[in-house]
């Protein structure tokens, strides 16, 4: 693999050695892509303001998230069927954000068993689509506890998938062997979406936060808030997180970037639950941004997916040091040698 300087740089990588209909599967966004370009740019929209003359000798970008350590304020994002972006899939993934020391993510719609993922180590969250089938539901939040994962990420901007053309065009379907994570489910080969469509549950609402507390006692993290009310609400009905997110700009097109919406949730929050960002990071720099806006963490999405189709295992673990690389200059020239000294005033 040639030499990468910057994050966004592993796309093309990907696109070398995937296949097409992979490749923009992932790389695709819904309707126009408006927010899929947008999540992006609203993060280049911003300027900083750094402080000078402050002790930066030395730089510490290590953290807790839901009380876990993390050498740095990022984690992988859960992300469907990475078997089709390389061979070892979720496995590989897990095994990188392990040594980075980072947490990883896993999808409901992981490629390779909940079991076998846990098997790579480090801090493991489970990402949680509920389906019009409670019991299967129930059935994969108690092997993710038995498996030793540490929180649920429930994502609540899925009732059905966004109208993502490319996919569309591609006719971008996988096999049932894929879905490595949901044996119980009658799930037959073919198109993802319309797939995904018909398993999750429309009828989806506040109340049955209360379900899934009952049959668990992990933290539960709702992901998919772009409203500072819906923040509220979400805190209220025992959430311990939340993330601001759109889905990586792939479920309503033209919906608020994900760095647009983030200072409105983290007001409405007020310090009662931790606020994480999903969408648009590429950069050091973003890292900073988000965290001068009130995030407490940041998961990556296609930058990571890009490094794994490209490296592999290795590939992602580069990524993630190269971005820890860049967070580490970020916060040197911004005079806050520390990840709490980050601050609203670095942020124009």
């Amino acid at each position: 693999m040639p030499p990468v300087t910057n994050l966004s740089q592993y796309e093309e990588l990907a696109r070398a050695v995937m296949e097409p209909a992979a490749f923009d599967y992932v790389a695709g966004g819904a309707g126009g892509e408006l927010t899929l370009r947008d999540n992006v740019g609203a993060f280049e929209r911003r300027r900083l303001r750094p402080r000078v003359l402050v002790d930066v000798s030395e730089v510490d970008t290590s953290t807790s998230i839901l009380g876990a350590p993390s050498t740095m304020p990022v984690g992988l994002a859960p992300a469907a069927l990475q078997a089709v972006i390389h061979q070892d899939g979720e496995v590989a993934s897990a095994r990188a954000a392990a040594r980075a020391g980072v947490i990883f993510c896993l999808s409901t719609l992981s490629s390779r068993p909940i079991e076998e993922v846990a098997e790579a180590g480090g801090v493991r969250w489970f990402q949680l689509y509920v389906h019009k089938d409670r019991g299967a539901s129930r059935e994969l939040v108690k092997r993710a506890e038995a498996a030793g994962y540490k929180a649920l990420v429930l994502t609540v901007d899925l009732p059905i998938t966004g109208y993502r053309e490319r996919d569309l065009i591609t006719r971008f379907s996988v096999s049932a062997e894929a879905y490595g994570n949901l044996p119980s489910l009658p799930i037959e080969s073919g198109d993802l979406l319309s797939t995904v469509s018909r398993l999750n549950d429309q009828s989806l609402s506040w109340k049955d936060i209360e379900w899934l507390r009952e049959i668990t006692d992990l933290p539960i993290v709702i992901k998919g808030i772009l409203r500072g009310d819906d923040a509220d609400v979400a805190v209220k009905s025992g959430a311990a997180g939340v993330v601001v997110s759109n889905h990586g700009g792939r479920q309503l097109d033209r919906a608020l970037a994900s760095i647009d919406a983030l200072e409105e949730v983290v007001c409405a929050v007020e310090g009662r639950a931790e606020v994480y960002l999903d969408g648009g990071v590429r950069r050091g720099v973003d890292v900073a941004t988000a965290l001068a806006l009130g995030a407490r963490a940041v998961f990556l999405g296609r930058p990571y997916l890009y490094a794994l189709a490209a490296g592999g295992e290795d590939g992602v673990v580069e990524a993630l040091n190269l971005l820890r690389s860049e967070l580490v200059v970020a916060m040197t020239l911004l005079g806050a040698p520390r990840v709490s000294a980050i601050e609203r005033s670095h942020v124009a």
